[in-house]
């Protein structure tokens, strides 16, 4: 499998802003995760373009992310930001 346990661990622990690598319910572990996840898919669709339950699949992962960004946006604008920095998401 492509996201084993040691590598969601090392994904909260670089996002996790001094928090411990099992927290896993913070918002910016979780839009970290949801990140790794939507580009892995990204790449399998554009290899296998006619695959519509990863495409379905991945939108609503963006959807996801996008609902917790938004949430991070109206109660920690400077989380946000930071957030948004590291995870290179805004060109």
């Amino acid at each position: 499998m492509y996201l084993d346990a040691e590598k969601k661990k090392e994904i909260f622990g670089k996002y996790s802003y001094g928090k411990s690598n099992t927290d896993t319910g913070s918002v910016e572990s979780q839009v970290a995760l949801f990140s790794y996840r939507i580009q892995h898919l990204t790449e399998h669709l554009k290899k296998n373009h006619k695959d519509f339950g990863t495409k379905r699949a991945l939108t609503m992962l963006v959807g996801k992310r996008r609902s917790l960004l938004d949430y991070l946006k109206r109660k920690d604008i400077e989380r946000y930001r930071a957030l948004i920095k590291a995870l290179n998401l805004r060109k």
